[in-house]
């Protein structure tokens, strides 16, 4: 366990994490001359971008090879430290229960969500009120584990980031993933991973709502150019009061972020960009 302290702990949770999602250790095959295990990590073109801020963390570890689309580093004590840790003796995958102790920043979160996770919108039109309601669900898409480990890494989601996450029956793999079932655990979940993902641009479809609103605004503009969207929110039905509105008003005037008046507020992102949505709609 020692070789593990030579990574920080940020090298450390993102690493876990992506192990845990797209990455592998590879298997030392018997009469092979390799003595220690390595990583490696297939990906689609698309998402190039993305592996090249992954592996920024880790200059000296990992390198990318474009022409097979693939992450991957060199033979290296530190994955034959892991191995057992993710595999069992048949080379089953497994989460490694030991080490999640230690997946306590949000990068943990934040890449096992980029690798394996979608963020979901489905929709309801009020067509009286010409409304369209997001409602937006987060999947984490792991049935290749079993349902007792996912239990684990459910409760671990809940205990060291407040996010409560629920299984939900698959057809495939070892037949369940995590996913959110209501507005308020997206946006929870949401709420714990910008300080990471903020910088990694490739993958704001997934991670900011703020971009992904904007990009369902257009679609449904060409659709229902006279419908107004709104993102709901379990905060909608919190009235505010005339002093937030006035002072919500001041600060779009003054262009600050929907997410900075959020935190001034007291608010979420979402119920802010409900409410000024509302606000543009009465004037």
């Amino acid at each position: 366990m020692n070789i593990l302290y030579s990574l920080t702990d940020i090298q450390f949770n993102v690493l876990i994490a992506s192990i845990l999602g797209d990455g592998e250790i590879t298997k030392i095959y018997k009469n092979s001359r390799r003595k220690n295990h390595s990583y490696r990590e297939h990906y689609g073109v698309a998402q190039e971008d993305y592996r090249k801020w992954k592996i920024s963390f880790f200059e000296e570890i990992l390198y990318l090879t474009p022409r097979s689309c693939s992450v991957r580093s060199p033979s290296l004590p530190l994955f034959t430290t892991l191995y057992p840790h993710f595999y069992t003796e048949k080379g089953t995958k497994q989460i490694p229960l030991s080490l999640l102790k230690s997946c306590n920043l949000p990068h943990f979160p934040a890449i096992l969500f980029m690798d394996d996770g979608s963020l979901s919108i489905s929709h309801r039109i009020n067509h009286q009120k010409q409304l369209i309601y997001l409602i937006p669900h987060i999947y984490l898409y792991l049935q290749c584990y079993s349902l007792e480990e996912l239990t684990v890494l459910k409760q671990h989601f809940k205990e060291t980031f407040g996010v409560i996450l629920h299984l939900s029956a698959r057809n495939d793999g070892q037949g369940f993933i995590l996913k959110t079932t209501s507005v308020k655990e997206t946006y929870q979940f949401l709420d714990i991973i910008p300080t990471v993902t903020t910088t990694c641009d490739s993958m704001y479809y997934k991670t900011s709502w703020e971009y992904r609103f904007a990009e369902e605004k257009k679609k449904w503009q060409s659709k229902l150019p006279d419908y107004h969207l709104i993102a709901s929110s379990s905060e909608r039905s919190k009235p505010y009061s005339e002093a937030e509105i006035t002072r919500l008003i001041e600060l779009k005037e003054r262009r600050w972020t929907t997410q900075k008046i959020a935190d001034v507020l007291q608010r979420s992102y979402w119920s802010v960009t409900a409410k000024w949505s509302d606000i543009n709609k009465s004037q």
